[in-house]
């Protein structure tokens, strides 16, 4: 039976006072007056157009099936979405050796690299996916022209492995696209030949492995890789290298190089304290993070709560690192019994700060998916289905 323009209009009223918003605000992020609202509310006017159902939902952040029934067409793409092409043929443009950039000073290619890292690291994705194309063209033409070329290579291997392949990553696109970003890193840092650009290359190259399932060749890339721990910079890129290596033990199951790993790079966090060097973020809690994702991988989900408890999301140094934090301890959550709602609201955290990092993360998806299975009618319920049609995900 269809539902009447009351009932539509009850729900959409009790949703309004559930979130503990006005008619004015809701009203206005919805783009409609706030009489006009409340006669919708009320029933007296037809709540009959797919748009104003989802500009509701959205002000309201919640799914369209919290409102209606009625089936509605999913949310189509990120603002960073619209960069992802501009990006591929940039790196295709480089692959093919016309970049088709501009030749700058190294001095304002080097702001330039700072300003995306700094976006990437605060997870404004949209800005570095606006940003990447000009800069990974620019680079390219630049190196090619010769002048100061190693400061270039540096910068083209830092700049491809936290910046290009990192945002590929982090907002879901294809694993050989990313791939290719490692891949232009590696042979900037080949002909470079310098041990901290190595070692930044070494850990993309770690990553496009594991996520290929390649996890041999994974753990004899970073095996390879030697920056020593002489200053608190080599010290930090050395913790990386080392959390990285206990993901990849995780993943062979190989308990016994995954704890060795994981206490090592501990022990050197506590000698570095919480630093930023190559834009890794390394310190006592990042190893905090990695030690919940490192259990997560190896199916400990009860360890990466109680991990979760020890680390001080607050004292977490970037966006990044805190999306990661609430994501991963939404993950262990909600495998664990009676503990369901909170993963919710864990995973409702880690959407503020990052939605790409949820929305486009396959282990949230299938999380979400799992979850949404099971909700209820309630207000935890509500907040996981909105996520899941932000997600994409059928509600």
């Amino acid at each position: 039976m269809a539902e009447s323009h009351s009932e539509i209009g009850r729900r959409l009223r009790q949703v309004r006072h559930a979130r503990g918003k006005s008619l004015t605000v809701i009203s206005g992020l919805a783009g409609i007056s706030p009489s006009y609202l409340s006669r919708l509310e009320s029933g007296e006017r037809a709540l009959d157009r797919r748009s104003l159902i989802v500009a509701l939902a959205n002000a309201l952040e919640v799914a369209p099936s919290e409102i209606t029934t009625m089936a509605m067409t999913t949310p189509g793409e990120l603002d960073e979405d619209r960069s992802l092409n501009a990006v591929r043929l940039a790196l295709v443009s480089v692959a093919m050796g016309e970049p088709r950039g501009v030749v700058l000073p190294i001095d304002a290619l080097a702001a330039r690299v700072t300003e995306v890292l700094t976006a990437q690291r605060d997870c404004r994705y949209a800005d570095v996916g606006e940003a990447l194309p000009g800069l990974i063209r620019d680079l390219h033409t630049t190196a090619a022209d010769g002048r100061n070329r190693r400061e270039l290579l540096h910068l083209l291997a830092l700049t491809h492995v936290q910046g290009t392949q990192a945002w590929l990553m982090d907002i879901g696109a294809s694993v050989d696209l990313a791939w290719q970003a490692a891949s232009l890193a590696k042979v900037a840092a080949e002909e470079l030949d310098a041990p901290m650009t190595r070692a930044v290359s070494a850990f993309g190259t770690a990553f496009g492995l594991l996520g290929a399932g390649a996890f041999d060749l994974a753990n004899e890339t970073l095996a390879a890789t030697e920056v020593g721990t002489d200053s608190s910079e080599a010290m930090q890129v050395t913790g990386m290298l080392t959390l990285a290596t206990s993901l990849v033990a995780a993943s062979n199951g190989n308990q016994t190089e995954r704890a060795a790993a994981l206490d090592h790079a501990a022990e050197l966090a506590e000698r570095t304290g919480d630093g930023n060097a190559l834009w890794f973020g390394f310190g006592p809690s990042n190893v905090g993070v990695w030690r919940m994702s490192v259990a997560l991988e190896a199916g400990e989900h009860a360890e990466a709560a109680r991990i979760a408890t020890t680390v001080d999301p607050a004292a977490l140094p970037s966006p990044t690192r805190q999306s990661a934090y609430w994501r991963e301890y939404g993950r262990a959550l909600a495998r664990l019994p009676r503990r369901q709602d909170e993963a919710v609201l864990m995973i409702r955290r880690a959407e503020q700060i990052s939605p790409a990092r949820v929305h486009r993360n396959p282990f949230m998806r299938s999380v979400i998916a799992e979850l949404l299975a099971k909700a209820k009618r309630d207000a935890v319920g509500r907040e996981l289905r909105g996520i899941a049609y932000r997600a994409g995900l059928p509600v």
